[in-house]
């Protein structure tokens, strides 16, 4: 038994060494089936070491945050597709995330019950700071900024076709993020809501440090605070 051996995972029976090949397997994004084989240790201990990562991984993301600069604001929608004859924001049931973009920076999102004003801007109220210039589309929910005292609010009308705004007035950051986010959760074919937010926080991560190696950064979260 190598308790005390490794700095990354508490109480673990399994050598630092293996948990390390574990890790970068996790980093470069291969399935548990994939890492499993590769490391030689059970699929059911892989699954349940993913999901000790995606906590820690989630933890970690929700404390970077106020944001502050320039900031885009927006929603997206996972889940199915559209159903035929529901219109509207979010229409069809949906998982519903609100994000938040500091321009050649990070990303934060945080799933919300729906995409109205009140919910919204409660979350925009601890995440940015009021000195913030913000972007957002025309939707109707972010009416409220300025009463807040978000003095810089600046839209883009996307029912007018207007995609870019005057100037540096767009949300092209956000809606790459959203892309990715689309791209890269689609290769699950469908998640459980109770593990769709690991999924989203380990995406969100995965794209703040897309410049950074993935693997190292890893390595400095769990040395800082093991998982057990």
């Amino acid at each position: 038994m190598n308790t005390g051996k490794n700095r990354y995972y508490k109480f673990s029976k399994i050598s630092e060494a293996r948990f390390r090949r574990l890790l970068r397997a996790f980093a470069m994004d291969l399935t548990a089936s994939d890492a499993a084989r590769l490391t030689g240790i059970s699929l059911r201990s892989v699954n349940a070491i993913y999901l000790k990562i995606r906590r820690r991984v989630a933890a970690y993301c929700e404390e970077q945050s106020p944001y502050s600069g320039e900031v885009e604001l927006d929603e997206s929608y996972f889940g199915p597709r559209r159903i035929r004859g529901k219109r509207g924001r979010g229409a069809g049931g949906k998982t519903i995330v609100f994000g938040v973009f500091k321009r050649n920076g990070h990303v934060y999102t945080e799933i919300v019950p729906d995409a109205k004003k009140k919910t919204l801007l409660q979350v925009v109220r601890g995440r940015v700071t009021l000195d913030s210039v913000v972007h957002t589309d025309g939707w109707r929910a972010y009416d409220g900024l300025v009463d807040l005292g978000y003095e810089k609010h600046y839209r883009v009308q996307h029912a007018d076709n207007e995609f870019v705004g005057q100037g540096s007035n767009h949300i092209n950051g956000i809606e790459s993020f959203w892309a990715y986010a689309k791209l890269r959760l689609s290769r699950f074919k469908g998640l459980p809501k109770h593990t769709f937010y690991l999924h989203l926080k380990e995406t969100e991560f995965r794209f703040n440090n897309r410049r950074e190696d993935i693997y190292k950064r890893l390595l400095k979260l769990l040395r800082e605070r093991p998982i057990e």
